[in-house]
């Protein structure tokens, strides 16, 4: 049986004659003026039949081209219909996902897994931030941290977040033992940069003066803090919604679960205004149920 012929063949062909002209069909369609005419030809020696009348300044259709244009226009709009279609779909059935690395690794990875698992018709693209900027975000759902006093409206607040004093369990044994709020002076401390204030609140917490206290390791990201603290390097301040996987796996403890003050800084949600579809919808509700179900004062919007 003969293989169909090509189908960018039969669009050159069907552009030329429409505008009668190689050249426009050429810019209309991206390719040379060379090339449609040499997809033309092929489509001619295809058919075993001549399409055009070839003249210096000028084309004109034959009476087999003129017999078979009018059933390539409708075959190719449908083409172009199912093709736009599978691409609405696939698009419409796409949901992307904007986080901050800290909670995208800590937590929200392990929200969307078990989506995925009730839902597998719908991808979720998972793009993780270190610094971002509401203002130029693409994704349909953005996870955010803000201030209380910097909040931002229209954002859903996923819970109230607290505070932990978390080190590794080597640290509650041995002569530097951990034991009082005091002992916590004679250790290194984690800083995460731009979240220095967690060790104000805890410190308040503890009852004890950080004021001359100078052992500090510091970094940028709350997870090296994290892996800092399980290797042994100091004690960290943190968001109990990030160490929360490292407390259930045993990497870290808490030496004061008692002290565990508010914290100054929480999770949002926010939702892309032009994103109004069932499918965001489906995310969005699982990721608001997931963080009421896990941590239970997640309130309504904002």
């Amino acid at each position: 049986m003969k293989p169909p012929a090509p189908l960018h063949h039969i669009r050159s062909f069907e552009a030329a004659a429409r505008h009668l002209s190689f050249t426009a069909a050429a810019e209309e369609l991206g390719y040379t003026q060379a090339a449609i005419s040499s997809h033309v030809r092929a489509l001619e020696h295809y058919i075993g039949r001549q399409l055009f009348h070839r003249n210096p300044r000028s084309l004109k259709l034959t009476e087999m081209g003129e017999a078979f244009l009018p059933t390539l226009r409708p075959a190719l709009d449908q083409i172009d219909q199912a093709t736009e279609a599978v691409v609405a779909s696939a698009r419409n059935r796409t949901v992307v996902v904007s986080c901050p690395m800290s909670l995208a690794e800590n937590w929200l990875a392990g929200c969307l897994a078990a989506h995925r698992q009730a839902h597998p018709e719908i991808e979720v693209i998972l793009h993780g931030t270190i610094w971002e900027d509401l203002g130029e975000q693409m994704a349909d759902i953005t996870l955010s941290i803000r201030r209380e006093d910097d909040r931002l409206h229209g954002g859903t607040k996923l819970w109230d977040d607290h505070l932990v004093l978390l080190c590794a369990p080597g640290l509650l044994d041995g002569p530097q033992a951990i034991r009082e709020s005091q002992d916590v002076l004679k250790h290194d401390w984690i800083f995460v940069l731009g979240r220095q204030e967690y060790w104000h609140s805890m410190a308040d917490a503890l009852g004890i003066d950080s004021a001359g206290h100078d052992k500090a390791l510091s970094t940028n990201a709350s997870n090296i803090a994290l892996e800092l603290a399980t290797m042994g390097g100091g004690l960290i301040a943190t968001q109990r919604s990030l160490a929360r996987t490292y407390i259930e796996r045993g990497l870290l403890v808490e030496p004061f679960p008692d002290a565990r003050p508010p914290s100054p800084w929480t999770y949002y949600l926010f939702s892309s205004q032009l994103s109004k579809g069932s499918v965001m919808r489906n995310v969005r509700n699982w990721i608001l149920d997931q963080a009421r179900s896990e941590f239970p004062a997640a309130p309504a919007t904002e």
